[in-house]
């Protein structure tokens, strides 16, 4: 019998995670630029969290939160999106109107659900996917 030695790099599942998110992210842009949406930024980090996709949707500031799933074992992609990662997501995209002087504009906080489970992927903006219902504000 003949082994095969492998010379690649090897991959820790948490660089395999961050390559398959980013794989979504990248699909989720795409899909966000041809349905008429400008990029603004993608991963803005703040020390309070990160922002994965900032884009203006006419003129609408929109905050992304891309999830990416290769099966519905964990559930939908959007269903991970907790009130935890909400409030996360809130204070980051205050930072962000705040550095970017756009504190003028709506915003929202949309969820791009990417789904590698079929043989072409799936992406489903949820838009206005949850609110800031909370203490945060300027």
């Amino acid at each position: 019998m003949a082994f095969q030695l492998f010379t690649g790099p090897l991959l820790t599942v948490t660089e395999q995670s961050l390559n398959f998110g980013k794989s979504g992210e990248d699909l989720a842009a795409e899909f966000l630029k041809q349905n008429g949406y400008k990029i603004l930024a993608r991963n803005f980090r703040t020390k309070l969290g990160e922002l994965d996709i900032v884009a203006l949707d006419k003129n609408t500031v929109c905050f992304v939160e891309v999830k990416t799933r290769s099966s519905a074992a964990f559930g939908l992609p959007q269903e991970a999106v907790f009130p935890a990662k909400q409030r996360q997501i809130i204070k980051a995209a205050l930072v962000f109107l705040q550095e970017k002087k756009l504190t003028d504009k709506f915003c929202r906080f949309d969820v791009a659900a990417v789904d590698f489970s079929q043989r072409q992927p799936q992406i489903e903006i949820i838009k206005n996917a949850f609110e800031n219902n909370s203490q945060y504000a300027f």
